[in-house]
């Protein structure tokens, strides 16, 4: 091991990945990866170019079908249907509460969503905010939006239930 942090590890990886006809440098000029390719990438490839623009998609992606989700629930909730039945009032009245508390849950999801992609901006993302240890790849696959490892979280989670942050 080189002694450099797995950023600066990453950062020579990017330099090699530059220059012309190197494996990486025809990698990443292709299509995105698929989530298989992305699982058999070795360790040193984290996080690398192709991983990123690999996350990148898929959160933007995410991040349209939350704005067009909003959008079509802001249209729905504008049909005003009078209905003199209270019974079907009242279910349209909760399918209608319903659906708000869905959007409230995916407004705070485009919110880590908007993080996640100004994270790969940064080029922090993939490295947990507590420890600086890479997250990992089926962490990321699983939840994209994810900050912490899975051990990180396990303590912070066990720190809420004992002392209630």
């Amino acid at each position: 091991m080189s002694g450099a942090s797995p950023r600066e590890d990453n950062a020579t990886a990017e330099t090699a990945r530059d220059l012309p006809g190197s494996a990486a440098a025809t990698m990443s000029s292709k299509t995105l990866l698929t989530e298989a390719e992305i699982l058999k990438m070795s360790d040193k490839d984290y996080m690398n170019e192709a991983q990123l623009a690999f996350f990148k998609d898929r959160l933007e992606k995410l991040r349209d079908d939350i704005l067009k989700n909003a959008g079509q629930t802001t249209e729905h909730l504008r049909e005003t249907v009078i209905v003199p039945d209270p019974a079907d009032r009242a279910t349209i009245e909760e399918e209608h509460a319903l659906e708000l508390r869905t959007r409230d849950r995916e407004r705070k999801l485009l919110k880590k969503v908007e993080q996640s992609i100004q994270r790969i901006d940064e080029g922090n993302y993939g490295y947990c905010d507590e420890t600086g240890e890479p997250i990992g790849v089926p962490r990321l696959l699983a939840r994209p939006t994810a900050t912490l490892t899975l051990e990180a979280q396990e303590r912070r989670e066990k720190r809420q239930k004992l002392f209630g942050d």
